[in-house]
């Protein structure tokens, strides 16, 4: 009786967590995965020295207005209160990030990030000054909030992927579906009544860049793909472009990264260029190519799919045979031409070709 052989057990269970969770890292894409290990890195050294001085770096619109402190609208996004709070804004990035950097490419997200960055913090400040200064009711309180955290780029990102999705409906942690335009504004709701110390306003101005983005206000800011081409083949992002994870902006969908309103307009501005220059060119002279002009030089000959051989092989001796019977009917001084003789004549030559 022959003794059974040990059976390797299933790769797959083989797997344990370090392993899963190197691939895990490894799918994220790069500029995805760079922005969680600067807020990561960030946080924990703040943590180590006992830094939690954020009034110097948080966006405090009043800081803005008066001191033209500009620099807190870039630092205030990667800073974070709490173990929880860039814990939750991180893995909310990564499928987000992720989607939208597939789309885009990673050069591209980036430019993204930063333009949205601004907006919001634009928005910002003109809602609190808007608040503060108003004739009917003062209200100081926006004007010296201090905000931090990435959850403001974080609403943007999602109103532009919702966006970019199609989709008509999402669901809101799986407990009820809401339309997808009014998607943001329902886990605005949510946040602000589930959580404490949240910026209503930070993640307000999030939802309204990212709608400002959707419906092509910020067409004029957003350049050309040579741009972002341009920087990705520049020496110093040549590292970083050779890894396996960075994105190019040529990689991805190119509708993805345009606008709703910019994708139709392009799209009609290219069938007008087409227009303009099939119009242009149908008045130059033109002459005739030949299928033998427009041949490979290194592959010389009319090409054939297999098994068709037979098949023209055959078609070709019928159409010679049939050639051949009409000229001599055509050669009695009687019989007219046929007008049926141009097209057998054709399609000899086509077929000798």
């Amino acid at each position: 009786m022959r003794r059974a052989r040990n059976m390797r057990p299933n790769i797959v269970s083989e797997a344990g967590l370090p392993t899963r969770m190197s691939q895990w890292w490894e799918s994220i894409p790069f500029l995805t995965s760079a922005v969680v290990v600067v807020c990561g890195i960030i946080y924990l050294v703040c943590l180590l020295v006992g830094y939690d001085s954020f009034n110097e770096v948080c966006f405090l619109p009043s800081a803005v207005v008066s001191r033209f402190q500009v620099y807190r609208i870039y630092t205030s996004i990667l800073f974070h209160g709490s173990l929880l709070h860039v814990v939750f804004n991180m893995m909310a990035l990564v499928p987000l990030g992720s989607e939208l950097e597939r789309i885009m490419g990673s050069v591209r997200l980036l430019y993204v990030i930063i333009l949205v960055a601004t907006s919001n913090a634009i928005f910002h400040v003109l809602i609190a000054l808007l608040v503060a200064h108003n004739p009917l009711l003062t209200y100081d309180y926006l004007m010296n909030e201090c905000a931090i955290g990435f959850s403001g780029v974080l609403f943007s990102m999602i109103v532009i992927e919702t966006s970019l999705s199609g989709v008509q409906s999402r669901s809101v942690f799986g407990l009820f579906n809401v339309p997808a335009k009014w998607y943001a504004f329902f886990l605005l709701v949510v946040f602000q009544l589930l959580m404490q110390n949240v910026s209503l306003l930070g993640h307000l101005c999030g939802i309204l860049s990212g709608f400002a983005y959707t419906y092509g206000l910020f067409n004029f800011l957003i350049p050309g793909t040579s741009f972002y081409s341009s920087i990705e083949s520049s020496s110093w992002l040549s590292s970083c472009v050779r890894r396996p994870k960075f994105i190019v902006c040529t990689g991805g969908n190119p509708s993805g990264y345009i606008p709703t309103q910019t994708s139709q307009n392009s799209t009609t501005s290219g069938l007008l260029s087409g227009n303009i220059w099939r119009n242009l060119s149908s008045f130059m002279p033109q002459r005739e190519v030949s299928a033998q002009s427009t041949e490979d030089i290194r592959f010389p000959g009319r090409g054939r799919t297999l098994g068709a051989v037979q098949g023209q092989t055959a078609s070709h001796l019928h159409s010679d045979s049939n050639l051949q019977a009409r000229l001599l009917e055509d050669s009695s001084p009687n019989s007219p031409l046929d007008s049926s003789t141009p097209s057998n004549t054709q399609q000899l030559s086509e077929g000798r070709n």
